[in-house]
């Protein structure tokens, strides 16, 4: 049996199904840029290569955080060290039923992300729970992404909710101005294009805040550009973006 309409593959199991997200080449460790969070990315790498026996990481923080980039890269990390990874999408997963997590645990990591999302819902809670006692008992390492602290969510059972909050939390913040620039001139670069500082200052003084909103503009530049063969200017920018 196989899923459509995800990203990613299907791994089947008999009577059991198994989602993972399809990992991006961009979303590794030596590509997180921006200081704010660097010391969080660097202890979640380090757990990588030695666990420690930590049967949760909860990693916290905003949308616009980067929490999916770093669960992504844990899972690249995971599979240059020899080991199964497996990235899930809970939002995606939800359609489908707590049964989706079934397995999982066959692989070392296991990242969930936005676990919010089940908060209120019992038998998923329930599903999660077992998950994580399955990846314990399992010697496997369980890496989840929470909008908030598991105790400031409407978590309801009681086991799941200790559980979370045992384990080693990583709290991110948001990016400041200096950060988002940062990332922004580096993702820019691994694309190929040049952005000049004059160009980059004036994305920044009308852009959104928002990192992922900045880097879906990138995203349309990026195509114009190659599209129009023109490189990055201000004029440039200006008429695509309708500035």
């Amino acid at each position: 049996m196989e899923l459509a309409g995800l990203e990613g593959k299907a791994v089947v199991i008999p009577s059991q199904m198994v989602l993972g997200v399809k990992l991006r080449d961009d979303a590794r460790f030596d590509n997180f840029h921006g200081e704010r969070n660097r010391e969080v990315a660097q202890r979640l790498e380090a757990l990588c290569l030695a666990p420690q026996g930590l049967p949760v990481v909860v990693v916290c923080g905003d949308s616009d955080t980067g929490k999916s980039h770093l669960l992504q890269a844990v899972c690249h990390k995971a599979e240059q060290l020899g080991r199964a990874g497996v990235c899930i999408s809970i939002t995606e997963l939800l359609p489908f039923g707590p049964e989706a997590l079934a397995g999982l645990e066959s692989h070392a990591v296991v990242c969930l992300d936005d676990l919010e999302q089940v908060a209120g819902k019992a038998d998923w809670e329930e599903a999660v729970f077992h998950l994580y006692n399955r990846v314990l008992d399992g010697g496997g390492l369980l890496v989840v992404t929470l909008s908030e602290v598991p105790g400031s969510l409407p978590f309801e059972l009681q086991d799941l909710i200790s559980r979370l909050s045992h384990g080693l939390l990583l709290q991110l913040g948001l990016y400041r101005d200096e950060d988002r620039m940062r990332i922004l001139m580096a993702r820019a670069e691994q694309r190929g294009l040049v952005m000049s500082d004059d160009v980059t200052t004036y994305i920044m003084r009308r852009a959104p805040r928002r990192l992922g909103e900045l880097l879906g503009i990138l995203d349309t530049l990026d195509e114009n550009s190659l599209q129009a063969q023109r490189r990055l200017t201000i004029p440039f920018v200006k008429s695509v973006m309708g500035w």
